[in-house]
């Protein structure tokens, strides 16, 4: 267990953010050469994995449920120094997440070809994000046992495992992708198929690391079976405090859906190229995602043991470290926004379309770290619905505007990506003016 309510907040902040980080680039590394090899079968190929990964949204809300609910919990518990409360918690989220974990196998094959004919541009994108998806499942389902050990150790100030275990499996995730995409060494390729059962294999891995991990090394929070039995009130705890965040994730998988579904006219290179950049731009948001993902802990304990000033601290610091970061990597991709995709594809057209999409939204990408931060306060402060109401105004301020221009006679994929650009504005700074808010009221009530 790392206490974070003593010491400098910005080196707390550090400390955690970088195995954060390191993990995240690692993973981003992935995605990068599972782009590479699946990008080299061609912009079909490419639109239908990215259509399919969509649906990656809807299981990150739900993880982000247990995710947001676990860290929050057991953070503040570390703080009020309640080992016990702790362990039941984490014992009480490892059971949820096997229980979700049986319900995604179910749920995505139920809803996957609804969607993918829904968003995909053709037959052949449908038949191709198919084939990915059904051998990413396991993956997904995984996710939630990952999720639920991994942020138990991150609300106990602990990163390092976790990192190491992403990386571990990332690792193997990268040497399997050309072998079972390409068909490298066995001379047998599984095409996009491939791509879907690397990931699998490495989640699979991922999980039996980490519950190693906690047989053997882990002591603060443990392994107790008797606390597996399902307690009512401490899984609506969990899920009460979670679900706003994971809210936010599933209004993401809709207005993701929304915009393939108003490019898809457009054609399979443009929904390849928007694909491409969205990935890329995952790639970008890692810094901010990493100092974000360590403030909850910080600002948890804090709120736990009533330290509000270093929670106002523990934020101030955050949007600054973020907003820095994000204004050079805004600057970068302004001068040179060609040689992010060039490694992924040769096509013209889907190139088109990429360098112009992330010219445009690379604007955002300061308030998006905004945004994260906010996300991480009220994370850490146990309160997200904020989070929900702020994604929930871009949702609204951008689906029935796109909808409504993707049906005028003049109307471009530039319009689409302007429009985006504003709507993320509006929202950084309503997410702003509900970080102060909640701080006025939820820190000064704590002292009472």
């Amino acid at each position: 267990m790392q206490d974070l309510t003593q010491g400098p907040i910005r080196s707390h902040i550090l400390k955690m953010s970088l195995p954060i980080a390191i993990g995240m680039i690692i993973q981003t590394f992935y995605y990068l050469v599972d782009l590479y090899f699946v990008g080299a079968l061609g912009d079909v190929a490419l639109a239908g994995v990215s259509s399919a990964g969509n649906i990656a949204f809807l299981v990150i809300g739900l993880t982000q449920i247990l995710n947001v609910g676990t860290v929050s919990l057991i953070s503040q518990a570390v703080g009020r120094k309640d080992k016990q409360e702790a362990n039941l918690i984490f014992n009480q989220s490892l059971m949820i997440s096997t229980i979700l974990g049986l319900l995604m196998l179910v749920l995505g094959i139920a809803i996957a070809d609804s969607y993918l004919s829904f968003v995909a541009a053709d037959e052949a994108t449908i038949e191709s994000g198919r084939s990915y998806f059904i051998w990413f499942l396991p993956n997904l389902a995984l996710q939630f046992a990952l999720v639920a050990m991994g942020a138990s150790l991150r609300g106990t100030g602990i990163v390092k495992p976790t990192m190491v275990v992403q990386m571990v499996s990332i690792l193997i995730n990268i040497l399997l992708a050309p072998i079972l995409i390409s068909g490298w060494l066995t001379g047998y390729a599984m095409g996009v198929a491939g791509a879907g059962l690397a990931s699998s294999i490495a989640a699979v891995v991922a999980v039996i690391l980490l519950w190693v991990y906690f047989h053997r090394l882990e002591h603060y929070v443990a392994f107790d079976y008797k606390l597996f039995i399902p307690q009512s009130r401490k899984w609506r705890k969990i899920i009460a405090v979670g679900f706003p965040s994971g809210g936010e994730f599933l209004l993401m998988f809709i207005y993701m859906a929304v915009i393939y579904w108003v490019i898809k006219d457009f054609g399979v290179d443009s929904q390849a190229g928007f694909g491409l950049g969205s990935r890329i731009m995952q790639a970008i948001f890692v810094p901010a995602l990493a100092i974000a993902f360590a403030l909850p802990a910080i600002v948890g304990q804090n709120f736990g043991a009533q330290n509000p000033d270093r929670v106002r601290d523990a934020f101030k610091q955050a949007v600054i470290m973020v907003s820095l970061i994000m204004a050079i990597i805004n600057a970068l991709a302004i001068w040179q926004p060609e040689i992010l995709f060039h490694p992924f594809t040769n096509d013209p057209e889907v190139l088109k379309v990429a360098v112009i999409f992330i010219s445009i939204i690379s604007f955002n990408f300061v308030p998006s770290g905004i945004i994260f931060t906010c996300s991480g306060l009220f994370q850490g402060l146990g309160n997200a619905w904020p989070s929900l109401i702020s994604t929930s105004t871009r949702l609204l301020s951008f689906a029935i505007p796109a909808i409504w221009l993707s049906h005028q006679p003049n109307f471009t994929l530039e319009k689409l990506w302007y429009l985006s650009m504003g709507t993320v504005i509006f929202q950084s700074l309503f997410s702003l003016f509900l970080a102060r808010r909640e701080m006025n009221k939820r820190l000064t009530v704590s002292l009472n």
